[in-house]
């Protein structure tokens, strides 16, 4: 049960991002969220929203992994693991703050999903 709200509240972390990328990338909160300029979020827009694209992909994988009969534990486990290298790629090139955003609550819902049900 907590595996599962952990790995819903990681799909809702990445549609959030789904959203800040491919709508609000060039609008005053996705430049606040990203620290990014007006000139930079114009120039990187579309790139910005093939990101948001992946990152819909994760969204979608984890939201088969809760849902009943879709693979479960196999698929959350897949998801959660790219999201965790993912989250330390983009702490490592980016920000280390994605590595708190990302790869962190993913690693603790993984957990949550691999521990043995009380």
């Amino acid at each position: 049960m907590i595996g599962n709200v952990l790995v819903g509240v990681v799909a809702l972390i990445h549609a959030y991002i789904v959203v800040l990328e491919m709508l609000l990338w060039d609008k005053p909160q996705g430049m606040k969220a990203f620290g990014t300029t007006a000139e930079f979020a114009r120039e990187s827009k579309t790139l910005a929203a093939n990101q948001g694209l992946y990152n819909g992909f994760l969204v979608a994988g984890l939201v088969w992994g809760l849902w009943p009969g879709g693979g479960s534990e196999p698929v959350k486990i897949f998801f959660l693991c790219c999201v965790i290298v993912a989250g330390v790629y983009g702490a490592v090139t980016v920000s280390r703050r994605i590595l708190f955003v990302q790869a962190v609550p993913a690693a603790l819902a993984l957990l949550a999903v691999l521990l043995p049900p009380q």
